[in-house]
């Protein structure tokens, strides 16, 4: 049962009721208001210094996007606070799920699976992967440490589905993966049921006698986060001709006397005295936020047959493990209690060592933009030739008097919810694969007004108005590389990172039609972006075949770079337009906003960075009206 350890992912991904590229919500009550559409009579926008010809289907849709707006908010944190629906705003419980497994079966015989389960859940009739559990080798009865955070809506029917796959060790994605079975429900049954069991199927049928087992258990009201580092002296060596393989698992004592998988570390090969990998693990999940609850700790030697060795025990509490605090140690000798009893001389088979305690404080998306951060947005349009001539009317970017473009559509609907959250209103605008002028030659990074010292828009109208107006004096060419806007943007957000505040994060919007070129430095833009306070959004238009896109979306697998590189975290999100063509602007914007929130609370909390300043607005805006 050799782990391959998820990175903290524990802490990485509060999923929520937030899928993965369909139908999430960038928060609980982003209601959308019904308004009758407005009189289509003006067909001009008043932009800043003169007037600009804007077809009316661009009024309808700044205006059905953006009613939410109506009400002139005072400034930037009403204004937040207003599209997350903290006002008014039901009770939300967020629920832990554990997964284990029994009796998985392999298509090979003579070798047992490397299984690991993968959480989709369902919007808008399709599934989308929200999270995974870490890969266990050579296991048919998997327990798994990692768990799942999901926001649970009893007025809503969530559905779930858990399938589980083997994952080799040469390949982290699922198309060199075999399925060995899936099973389908709704949170509600999980959650009434607290602990759910069922068969797993496969292809319509029982997948032999394999099982899969669900527990549901709500969360406290502490998000905090507690940081571990353990190490070991003198374990017993249980390998004839090298020294044992140790890994350490912590399991908390149930009130009803069963106990829970906490964390599984990884393993430290052909080592007595291993120093284990620090990680996080909530505090609710560690003790259930009761810090004299007891924990039991068991060091194994670990086996290639998944048959490991029982190396020693030893209990503690987290009252205990604070001792570990401010530089201290604490430690606990690892008793075999067999060895104990027969051996006279027995004094221990090993000695445990907690070396690093610290207690992560967990601030909200809401605690960092009341503090004052703000979301810098930028968006990035294809100028390639494959959009076609836009004076045609099958081109990508014709310009129609009443029938806005997929370009406009995405612009519009993504930018009018990031422009709450921005208090100049004032956004970088770039297009890439065109021949600029006054040479013609081909740019991969021109502001689309053409003054490359100040390439910001007046609000997302200005940002409109610029992309009608160059139009008409670009050369559509290629190829499609957009690597060269993914490091612009993060330039600037490397030097937002000297500031050591969180004051702002950038979101990058590329608007495309077509593969890109340039995957190999893309991937390489996107590893090192994952360091920043970043976040990339790509909307692929028209028709093309963007199922290599999915790569850049961490979700097939771990994005790495050609160098093998890991991305530090989830940044990208990827939705082809033609999903929600059918749809309103607001499913769009909920879709490829749905993990922006989660994914600048990793960011920040992943670095230890507070938010600037607490917010009176916040506190109070959480007191019930009288």
């Amino acid at each position: 049962m050799a782990v391959e350890p998820s990175s903290s992912e524990s802490m990485k991904r509060r999923v929520g009721r937030r899928t993965r590229r369909g139908g999430g919500r960038l928060s609980s009550h982003h209601h959308q208001l019904h308004h009758q559409p407005p009189p289509l009579r003006s067909r001009f926008l008043q932009p800043r210094g003169g007037t600009h010809l804007v077809p009316d289907s661009i009024l309808f849709l700044l205006f059905e996007v953006g009613t939410s707006r109506m009400k002139k908010m005072s400034n930037i944190y009403e204004s937040a606070a207003n599209t997350l629906g903290i006002f008014n705003s039901p009770c939300l419980t967020k629920v832990e799920l554990r997964v284990a497994c029994k009796g998985i079966s392999d298509r090979d015989a003579l070798s047992k699976p490397d299984p690991c389960v993968i959480l989709k859940m369902q919007s808008h009739g399709q599934w989308f992967e929200v999270d995974r559990t870490e890969v266990i080798r050579t296991c048919i009865n998997p327990v798994y440490s990692k768990l799942f955070t999901v926001d649970f809506y009893f007025e809503e029917v969530q559905r779930l589905r858990f399938e589980v796959h083997d994952i080799s060790s040469n390949h982290n994605g699922l198309k060199e993966a075999d399925f060995l079975g899936g099973m389908e429900c709704t949170l509600g049954q999980i959650v009434s049921q607290r602990k759910l069991s069922k068969s797993l199927l496969k292809h319509g049928n029982t997948a032999g006698k394999s099982s899969i087992t669900v527990i549901a258990e709500e969360l406290s009201g502490n998000d905090d986060y507690v940081e571990l580092a353990f190490n070991a002296r003198k374990l017993d060596d249980k390998d004839f001709f090298s020294k044992s393989d140790p890994f350490l698992e912590i399991f908390r004592m149930n009130d009803d006397a069963t106990q829970q998988l906490v964390h599984r570390t990884e393993v430290v090969m052909n080592n007595l005295s291993p120093a284990w990998k620090s990680f996080k693990v909530s505090v609710n999940s560690l003790c259930s936020g009761d810090p004299d609850r007891r924990l039991k700790c068991i060091v194994w030697d670990w086996d290639s047959n998944g048959k490991h060795d029982f190396i020693g025990e030893f209990t503690s509490t987290f009252k205990e493990m604070r001792g570990a605090m401010e530089g201290k140690q604490v430690q606990w000798e690892c008793i075999n209690p067999k060895y104990k009893a027969k051996k006279k001389n027995y004094k221990n088979s090993g000695v445990v060592i907690l070396n690093q305690c610290k207690i992560h404080k967990m601030h909200s998306f809401l605690d960092y933009i009341m503090g004052g951060c703000q979301i810098q947005f930028t968006v990035a349009i294809d100028f390639t030739a494959s959009n076609g001539d836009p004076r045609n009317s099958c081109s990508l970017h014709y310009i129609h008097p009443y029938q806005p473009n997929e370009y406009l559509k995405a612009l519009v609907a993504v930018g009018e919810i990031c422009q709450d959250y921005d208090s100049d209103k004032m956004f970088p605008a770039f297009g890439f694969g065109a021949r600029i002028p006054p040479e013609y030659t081909v740019s991969h990074d021109f502001a689309i007004n053409f003054n490359e010292d100040n390439p910001e828009c007046a609000g997302i109208q200005g940002v409109v108005e610029a992309y009608q107006s160059c139009l008409p004096k670009l050369q559509l060419y290629g190829p499609t590389n957009i690597a060269p806007i993914i490091q612009k943007v993060a330039k600037s957000a490397s030097e937002e990172t000297n500031t050591k505040e969180a004051s702002q994060y950038f979101i990058l919007l590329i608007l495309t039609d077509g593969v890109i070129t340039d995957m190999a430095d893309t991937r390489e833009a996107i590893v090192h972006a994952s360091h920043l306070p970043m976040s990339v959004i790509i909307v692929g238009v028209g028709n093309a075949d963007f199922s290599d896109m999915q790569m850049l979306d961490g979700d097939d697998g771990i994005l790495r770079s050609p160098k093998g590189e890991p991305v530090l975290r989830d940044i990208v999100q990827f939705v082809p337009f033609r999903n929600f063509k059918h749809a309103s602007p607001a499913a769009l914007a909920k879709s490829v906003l749905a993990e922006v929130p989660n994914q600048v609370v990793d960011y920040y909390n992943g670095k230890g960075i507070k938010p600037k300043c607490s917010s009176e607005v916040y506190e109070s805006s959480r007191t019930p009206a009288p």
